[in-house]
C-alpha cells in the first residue's frame, strides 16, 4: 500500500465537502498537499545516523532508555500514541522571552485571552501539563522562560496515565532535568517597552558528583506594554433610554518576577534512583487604564478608569522514587506539594475619585501522591497500573466598596470563602506490541473529583465522576517507521472549576446602583453550583511520513462528540442582593455539540521537499501548518452556532535560513486566523476580526560558546489576545465594539555558555 493509495483513501473517508459550509475545491485542495509531498516521501529515509537498527525492544523500561537520548523527532515517532514534540531547537529560535510565545507558533495551537488553546477551541478545553501533572491554580505560563523548558509536547488524545479533562487535547511542558554533567550558560536579554528598553536575565547551572546530580535554573522578567483600546457601544444609558458612546482608552502594564527550579537527582544504586523537582515562581503587577470619552448620543454610561496591582506567588516540590525490580518490574511513586498565593487591589476611578474599589486575597495548598507499577507479561504486552490522588484547599476573600468605604453588598462582602477540592484517579494501561508492524495502546481510567464549600451562606457541593475508556493504535507501513498511520478512540471531560461554581454574585461596575436595573451587555455575573462536567467522545485519526534530515509530513482528522456543553447564559432576573431586576451572566449546561477538523503539517529542509524547485538551497528550511475546524450546538439554531472562540481555519508558515558565506541565520514566521461569528445565544451574535502576526529573528555566532539573536514581532499582545476587533451585538441592534493595537516588539538576547 503507497502513500498515494493512503491519500486517496483518506479523502474518500473524509472529504471535505461532506459538511454544508465547505467548498467544492476542498477535494481538490486535500489531494494537492497530500498527494504530492506522499509520492516524493516514498523515496525518502530517515536521515538520522543514530537511529537503532534491529527489531524494537519489549520492555518499556529499556525503551524509554533509548527514546532518552534522541531528538524530538524521534521521541515523536517511536511514541504509542499520537503527538507532536518541540524541543530546543523550537525553544531558543527567537529568543523568546515566555513559553506563550513559543506555544503561539505551533501548530493547531493559538494564544488567546486565558492561555494557549488547540484546536480552536476555549483554554478550558485544553488541559496544561507541568512534567505530566495539572499546573498549579496560579501558575502562569507567560512568566515562564523558554530557557527553563526541556521540551513541549501537544498530545492530541488522552492517554490513561494523564488526567482525561483534556477534550481537545493536552499541552505537556516538561522543565529541564538534572544534568549528568557539569555545565552552565546564561541568557541576557533586552526588549522594547512603553518608555524604557527592559531587561531579562537566564541563567542555568548544572553539576554532578559521582551518584549525585543536580541543576538550578534562574529566571529574573520584567515587563512594560501599552495596549490601546477603542470601545464603541450602542445600549441604554444612565436615563434607559439609547446612548451612543466612544472611548479611547490607554492601558499600561508594568511589572516584574523570577522563577527558579532546582532539581536534584540522586543514583542509591543500579535499580533506585530517587528525584526531588521543586519550582518557584513570583510576580508583582500594576496595570492603569486611563480613557478619553465621547458621548454620541444619549446619556451613556463609560467604563471607568482603573488603577489595580497586585501579586502571585507558587511554589511546588515534587518528591520520586523509582525502583527497578528486574527488567520487566518498576515502581514509580511521587509525593508533591503545592502552594499559590495572590492578592490584588482593584480602583475604578471617576473625575480623579475612587468610585469603586475591590480588594481581595487567594490562598491555594494542595498535597499530591500519584504512583505506578510496570509489568512485563511474556514478550510483547507491558501491563501498567497507578493512581493519582490531590486534595487542594482554598481560601479566598474579597470585598468591594464604594467611594465612601461602604461595602457595595452587606451581604457578601469580606466573607472568608473557603472550599477544598478532592480528585481520585486510578488507570490500567496495557501496551501491547502486536507485531513490528502494529501496536496497541488500551487504557481505562475513572476519575473523580468532589467540591465542598465551607461558607454557610454559600455552599458549592459538587461531585463528578467519570470512566474514560482509550484505545491508541498505530500502523507502520516499514521496518523503519518512516510511514505510519495511528488512529485513537478516547473518552475525555471538562470540570467545572471552583470559580465557576461559586454562586458569589459580582456586581459589573458600571451599574453599581442595585436600585436600578442594568444592561444585558453589562451584566452581573454569578456562579452554579449545579453544573455537571462536560462529557466528550472522540475519534482522531493520523498519517505521519518522515522524511530526511528530521522533516515531517502529517495529516490527521478528529472529530468529538459533547454533551451537558457549558456556556454563560444572559437572564433579567429578580434577586436577593438588589431591589431592582437585574441582567446575570450564568454558566450552565445548556446543550450537546459537535466539533470536527483537518490538520495538516510540514517540516523539513526545502531541498528535500522541493527538490526540483529548491534543490540548491541547502540551508533552507519550511515550517508551515493549516487547520480546518468546525463545529455546532444543537441548542442554537445556524449558521453560525459555534463553539466559543473556534475559529474556522488557523494557518502557519515559517522559515529559517543560513546565509551563505556569513555566520547568519535568518528566519521569520506568518500565522493568520480569519474573522468570523459566533452566535452566543438567540438573541446575541459575536464578531472576530481577522489576526495576523509575524515575527522575524537573525542569530549570529559570535564565538563557540556565544551567540547574538535579534527577534521581532507585530500583531501580537504580550498577555492577550492578537491585535484586532471584537463585536458583541444584540438582535435590537445595541452592540459592544472593542478594537486592541500593541506596538511591535523588539527583543535582543545575549547566550553565553560559560
Amino acid at each position: 500500500m503507497n502513500c498515494l493509495s493512503i491519500a486517496g483513501a483518506l479523502h474518500r473517508a473524509f472529504p471535505l465537502s461532506q459538511h454544508k459550509t465547505d467548498k467544492p475545491t476542498g477535494n481538490l485542495l486535500t489531494l494537492l498537499l497530500f498527494s504530492p509531498l506522499c509520492a516524493m516521501a516514498q523515496d525518502v529515509g530517515v536521515g538520522s545516523p543514530a537511529e537503532p537498527s534491529g527489531s524494537a525492544q519489549p520492555s518499556v523500561i529499556q525503551r524509554v532508555e533509548i527514546v532518552a537520548r534522541q531528538g524530538s523527532t524521534e521521541l515523536r515517532r517511536a511514541a504509542s500514541f499520537a503527538k507532536q514534540i518541540y524541543g530546543r531547537e523550537e525553544l531558543d529560535r527567537y529568543g523568546d522571552t515566555n513559553a506563550l510565545d513559543v506555544m503561539r507558533r505551533l501548530p493547531g495551537v493559538n494564544v488567546d485571552s486565558g492561555g494557549p488553546r488547540m484546536r480552536g477551541l476555549g483554554a478550558g478545553y485544553t488541559q496544561i501539563l507541568i512534567n505530566g501533572d495539572p499546573a498549579p491554580p496560579g501558575f502562569n505560563l507567560d512568566q515562564l522562560s523558554p530557557s527553563q523548558i526541556e521540551r513541549i509536547e501537544v498530545i492530541k488524545a488522552s492517554t490513561a496515565e494523564q488526567s482525561a479533562q483534556a477534550v481537545a487535547g493536552s499541552i505537556n511542558v516538561i522543565l529541564k532535568e538534572a544534568s549528568r554533567r557539569s555545565l552552565s550558560t546564561l541568557r541576557l536579554g533586552l526588549g522594547t517597552g512603553t518608555d524604557r528598553p527592559l531587561g531579562n536575565l537566564n541563567y542555568a547551572i548544572s553539576e554532578s558528583l559521582g551518584p549525585f546530580n543536580m541543576s538550578l535554573p534562574v529566571s529574573l522578567f520584567e515587563w512594560n506594554r501599552q495596549v490601546r483600546n477603542l470601545v464603541d457601544r450602542k445600549m441604554a444609558g444612565s436615563d434607559g433610554q439609547t446612548a451612543i458612546s466612544e472611548q479611547l482608552g490607554t492601558g499600561t502594564s508594568t511589572g516584574w518576577g523570577y522563577n527558579l527550579a532546582p532539581r536534584f537527582n540522586y543514583k542509591v544504586s543500579d535499580e533506585q534512583t530517587i528525584a526531588l523537582a521543586t519550582f518557584f515562581q513570583k510576580g508583582y503587577w500594576n496595570y492603569r487604564t486611563d480613557y478619553i470619552n465621547r458621548a454620541v448620543s444619549g446619556k451613556p454610561v463609560f467604563d471607568d478608569d482603573a488603577i489595580q496591582g497586585g501579586y502571585w506567588e507558587t511554589r511546588r516540590g515534587n518528591l520520586t522514587w523509582i525502583n527497578r525490580f528486574s527488567e520487566d518490574q518498576r515502581i514509580e511513586i511521587k509525593a508533591g506539594v503545592q502552594q499559590s498565593r495572590s492578592a490584588f487591589d482593584l480602583r475604578n476611578l471617576r473625575a480623579g475619585a475612587t468610585q469603586l474599589q475591590t480588594a481581595g486575597n487567594n490562598q491555594d495548598d494542595a498535597v499530591t501522591q500519584a504512583g505506578k507499577y510496570s509489568q512485563l507479561l511474556g514478550s510483547a504486552h507491558t501491563f501498567t497500573a497507578g493512581w493519582d490522588l490531590e486534595n487542594r484547599e482554598r481560601l479566598e476573600k474579597r470585598t468591594t466598596t464604594n467611594g465612601a468605604g461602604i461595602a457595595l453588598l452587606s451581604s457578601f462582602e469580606g466573607q472568608a470563602f473557603e472550599a477544598q477540592m478532592r480528585r481520585q484517579a486510578y488507570y490500567i494501561q496495557d501496551e501491547w506490541e502486536i507485531s513490528p508492524q502494529w501496536q496497541l495502546n488500551l487504557g481505562l481510567r475513572n476519575e473523580r473529583i468532589s467540591s465542598e464549600s465551607k461558607n454557610a451562606d454559600l455552599p458549592v457541593a459538587n461531585v463528578s465522576s467519570v470512566l474514560s475508556p482509550l484505545a491508541h493504535l498505530t500502523y507502520k507501513f516499514d521496518a523503519k517507521s518512516r510511514d505510519m498511520l495511528r488512529a485513537s478512540l478516547t473518552r475525555s471531560y471538562k470540570a467545572p472549576g471552583l470559580n465557576a461554581l461559586l454562586a458569589r454574585p459580582v456586581i459589573n461596575s458600571a451599574y453599581t446602583n442595585i436600585n436600578q436595573t442594568n444592561t444585558y451587555l453589562a451584566p452581573d455575573r454569578i456562579g452554579n453550583a449545579a453544573l455537571s462536567p462536560e462529557l466528550a467522545t472522540g475519534l482522531d485519526i493520523a498519517y505521519e511520513n518522515y522524511l530526511s534530515n528530521n522533516g515531517i509530513f502529517s495529516v490527521g482528522i478528529f472529530h468529538r462528540n459533547l454533551t451537558n456543553v457549558v456556556r454563560n447564559l444572559t437572564e433579567l432576573r429578580n434577586v436577593t442582593w438588589a431591589t431592582a431586576p437585574r441582567w446575570i451572566t450564568q454558566p450552565q449546561n445548556f446543550s450537546d455539540a459537535v466539533t470536527r477538523g483537518l490538520e495538516f503539517e510540514l517540516r523539513g529542509r526545502a531541498s528535500d521537499l522541493m527538490p526540483q524547485l529548491l534543490g540548491q538551497a541547502k540551508g533552507l528550511n519550511l515550517r508551515t501548518s493549516l487547520s480546518f475546524y468546525r463545529s455546532s450546538i444543537a441548542a442554537l439554531p445556524g449558521p453560525d452556532n459555534r463553539l466559543d472562540g473556534q475559529q474556522p481555519w488557523s494557518a502557519n508558515l515559517g522559515f529559517d535560513q543560513r546565509i551563505s558565506g556569513l555566520p547568519l541565520s535568518v528566519g521569520g514566521n506568518l500565522s493568520i486566523t480569519p474573522g468570523y461569528d459566533t452566535r452566543q445565544s438567540a438573541e446575541q451574535m459575536f464578531n472576530r476580526s481577522m489576526a495576523k502576526s509575524i515575527d522575524l529573528f537573525a542569530m549570529m555566532p559570535l564565538s563557540p560558546t556565544m551567540s547574538l539573536r535579534a527577534a521581532a514581532s507585530a500583531g501580537v499582545q504580550q498577555f492577550g489576545p492578537p491585535n484586532g476587533y471584537t463585536l458583541s451585538l444584540l438582535s435590537n441592534g445595541d452592540y459592544v465594539r472593542t478594537d486592541r493595537y500593541a506596538k511591535p516588539q523588539l527583543n535582543i538576547t545575549l547566550d553565553m555558555r560559560l
